[in-house]
């Protein structure tokens, strides 16, 4: 972390400690962002369970590995628009 932050002052970015509200407003970002992937979680369990095909499986798979995807990257832009507000 030291490294990261040392890197950080050289380039020119100064770290900025968050404020309540950011720090408040990034917990609800996460909670809802848990939210949504224990909720497609069940959503892909519940479809796995309906499915034999092998390629509908596979579909399945991909599908959830991309909600998954969406679902982090999203948090994460939200985020790190709250920390540079």
């Amino acid at each position: 972390m030291a490294r990261l932050r040392q890197q950080d002052a050289d380039s020119g970015e100064a770290a900025r400690p968050l404020t309540d509200e950011q720090k408040t407003r990034i917990a609800e970002v996460r909670q809802a962002a848990q939210a949504k992937l224990a909720q497609e979680e069940i959503l892909f369990t519940s479809s796995l369970a309906a499915t034999w095909d092998p390629e509908a499986l596979a579909k399945l798979e991909a599908e959830h590995r991309h909600d998954v995807q969406r679902i982090h990257d999203d948090r994460d832009s939200k985020i790190e628009k709250i920390r540079r507000a």
